[in-house]
């Protein structure tokens, strides 16, 4: 390995800091939560940090990925070498994905691609959520051109 790469052995380093990390803090979260009237993990007040930790893993696995010079040190460093390391880090990417945020989702553009495709066929003209957002003034009316309703005030009794 080139002198100038050694900086980058961090990253094996890091990731398997974070992974055990990972463990032993989901080991101690579900602890709390049975405690807390038995309540799911995702419920938990923090879990936003749990995400945020199986991010950071996944980041730093998909940087390793990304650097053959660092294959050597992750086979004796790994347990399972590079198969192992892809096969956790593909767990961990799992883990993340099924429970990541709207805000998470929107990051990731090959994700919004996706949701953007399947959602292309849907229709708004029934949903109801549309007009979220809107004043109240203009949600009444909106609700009342949509129900033929005449409202019996005119714009000057809406202005006292």
């Amino acid at each position: 390995m080139e002198p100038n790469k050694t900086a980058d052995l961090w990253y094996v380093d890091n990731y398997i800091l974070l992974k055990d990390y990972y463990d032993r803090t989901i080991s101690r979260i579900a602890a709390r939560c049975i405690r807390s009237g038995n309540i799911a993990i995702e419920d938990y007040p923090f879990f936003g940090y749990i995400l945020d930790v199986l991010e950071e893993i996944s980041e730093t696995g998909e940087y390793i990925l990304q650097h053959s010079e660092l294959y050597p040190y992750v086979e004796r460093k790994i347990a399972g070498g590079l198969n192992g390391l892809k096969k956790t880090l593909a767990e961990y990417q799992n883990e993340l994905k099924s429970n990541a945020t709207p805000d998470m989702i929107k990051e990731d553009s090959r994700e919004m691609e996706r949701m953007k495709q399947a959602l292309n066929n849907v229709t708004k003209a029934t949903d109801p959520t549309v007009g979220a957002g809107m004043g109240m003034e203009q949600l009444v009316e909106k609700l009342m051109q949509e129900n033929n309703i005449t409202p019996n005030f005119s714009a000057e009794d809406n202005k006292k």
